[in-house]
């Protein structure tokens, strides 16, 4: 049986693998962003959900990428979860090099 590591390099070794996964790199650094926040702030998801007014698997579906339905979560949802960890929500626009 393969280790996970020996997987993902086999993958990466798939161009249309290494697109796709790409495309996601910002979508990724966001939910590690939500989690390292409420790490930092020493809270559960459970007390995230209380602050934001909302159930625990809300939160966990947020910083999980919005599980099966795959949909974005919202400005007002975003701003609430950085409320709730104690955090400012800022979104700013990176120029990207060609």
């Amino acid at each position: 049986m393969k280790t996970h590591d020996e997987m993902v390099g086999e993958w990466l070794q798939d161009p249309a693998f290494v697109q796709e996964y790409d495309g996601l790199e910002q979508e990724f650094a966001l939910f590690d962003e939500l989690l390292r926040a409420r790490k930092e702030a020493g809270l559960t998801q459970a007390e995230v959900a209380r602050r934001m007014a909302t159930q625990p698997s809300v939160v966990a579906r947020l910083e999980a990428g919005g599980g099966r339905q795959k949909h974005s979560p919202s400005l007002t949802t975003l701003q609430k979860y950085a409320e709730a960890v104690g955090c400012r929500l800022e979104i700013k626009m990176v120029r990207v090099r060609p």
